[in-house]
């Protein structure tokens, strides 16, 4: 039922709506305004999301090996995940790296892929310094005074390239189920800011990854040429329309199949005998073989039991016929 005012009640309503102080009631949030990434037209994006998707699905893979891999080098728990995947201008890398900063220079084994564009691995000082330390036999804490400026000695030089020559040759295995490459180390550059190994305007993808330790945790980037990833999905895309103009052909295939041989072991039976009577055996013996002469007769292929079947003849022949199959296709 209704609420009924009273005249006082409603004397305080007049005289409120006429000094303006009247609440319209509670007002509703306003919806915080969804913000857009701008789009920059005067240079597209080269990879679409699904390509993109792909990298990621690879990448996955790829944390879960490396993971096993850094947990049995460094003797400590490791967490590896895949942080983030976009594509940029190599100016927009080149840019966040320091004086102080070490980049590995890795290749793939098709130079016709590659071209001459390297692709570049950059890891954290200071979680890279923790892996050094615990492979030296430490135990990884990281240095809170370590200056942003850090130069690394000749000897945390040469472990750096052992560690990315490691985790460079399994990333070929991530690659397996689209395309056949192998990843190799090539030389490291110790300030990267002074030398132009990538246009700066070129087409780049860095794919972030997130290293954690215990007591540690940096991030290892890895920036992939853009012209080299063309060169691969495009390579991809030919082994697929190879792959399914293949279906089309199998009727040719089963048909070179059926020329081909295949050896059928009949097996009448199975018995045991002692070495003194197969020494003694001669022709016109026989031996029991404990069976019925309706039992049936087993087909064998490559020592496995496909069907069983009566003996008979057929065109004046000696043969088989097939009765209960024991494998489905």
């Amino acid at each position: 039922m209704a609420e009924v005012l009273s005249q006082s009640q409603i004397d305080a309503l007049l005289a409120a709506a006429q000094s303006g102080t009247l609440d319209d009631g509670p007002k509703e949030e306003e919806a915080p305004e969804k913000k857009y990434k701008k789009y920059d037209f005067f240079s597209p994006r080269k990879f679409s999301k699904d390509r993109l998707k792909i990298l990621s699905s690879i990448f996955e893979n790829y944390t879960r090996v490396i993971n096993s891999r850094m947990n049995a080098m460094f003797h400590a728990t490791c967490e590896i995940e895949v942080e983030s995947i976009e594509e940029l201008r190599y100016y927009e890398f080149s840019n966040a790296l320091r004086d102080g900063d070490v980049l590995a220079l890795a290749k793939i084994d098709r130079e016709e892929l590659q071209e001459d564009a390297p692709i570049l691995i950059h890891l954290a000082t200071p979680v890279l310094l923790t892996m050094i330390d615990r492979m030296m036999g430490g135990d990884g804490e990281p240095d809170d005074t370590l200056d942003s400026e850090y130069k690394m000695t000749d000897l945390e030089l040469s472990m750096y390239a052992d560690i990315i020559k490691d985790i460079m040759n399994s990333l070929g295995r991530s690659w397996e189920n689209y395309i056949s490459l192998k990843f190799s180390y090539v030389r490291t550059e110790t300030n990267p800011t002074l030398v132009q190994l990538i246009g700066y305007d070129d087409t780049v993808v860095i794919v972030g990854l997130d290293v954690r330790f215990s007591n540690s945790s940096g991030r290892l980037s890895m920036c992939l040429p853009g012209e080299m990833l063309t060169n691969i999905f495009a390579e991809i895309g030919k082994n697929t329309s190879i792959r399914s103009s293949g279906e089309d052909k199998s009727e040719e295939i089963f048909d070179s199949l059926r020329d081909s041989d295949l050896e059928i072991i009949a097996e009448l039976a199975r018995t045991k005998l002692q070495l003194s009577d197969i020494y003694h055996l001669n022709v016109g013996d026989v031996v029991d073989i404990q069976q019925p002469k309706d039992a049936p007769i087993f087909l064998n292929i490559s020592g496995r039991r496909w069907f069983d079947g009566r003996m008979g003849i057929y065109n004046k022949q000696m043969a088989v016929k097939i009765g209960e199959t024991y494998i489905k296709a």
